[in-house]
């Protein structure tokens, strides 16, 4: 697998993301993850109503670790980063960030789990997608 890969995707701060004072939400981080980890999965060809449609899973958070640095604010441009750090049998854990220009906000490890559409218990990560993420 190639750790030095870093995918990103830009996310601009609306007014639904922030606090009275135009401070985001500590849990609109989670969000902004979300989204870069699913466009991550469509960079490497599959969708999550993909998945669940072709080999019947989907993906579903174990463990999240946040680590807040610094804060966005309201109108910000940020990057939101997720790097695959490994890959399990039924498991991904994910390295991702929240930046603004240079400065890093965000820090997060996200560990992800396979499971059956229709169980919700752990599968096997499909070998094709396994072969675009290696």
């Amino acid at each position: 697998m190639n750790e030095q890969v870093v995918f990103t995707w830009p996310v601009r701060v609306y007014f639904q993301d922030t606090d009275a004072g135009g401070v985001v939400y500590h849990a609109s981080y989670v969000n902004f993850m979300e989204r870069a980890r699913t466009e991550w999965l469509r960079s490497c060809g599959y969708s999550n109503a993909g998945l669940m449609k072709e080999f019947g899973v989907m993906f579903v958070v174990r463990t999240m670790r946040l680590d807040y640095l610094k804060p966005a604010l309201l109108d910000d441009m940020l990057l939101v980063t997720a790097q695959l750090s490994e890959i399990g049998r039924s498991r991904l854990s994910l390295r991702q960030s929240v930046c603004r220009a240079n400065e890093v906000l965000t820090m997060g490890d996200v560990h992800l789990v396979c499971v059956s559409r229709d169980t919700f218990k752990p599968v096997r990560v499909p070998q094709a997608l396994r072969l675009t993420m290696e």
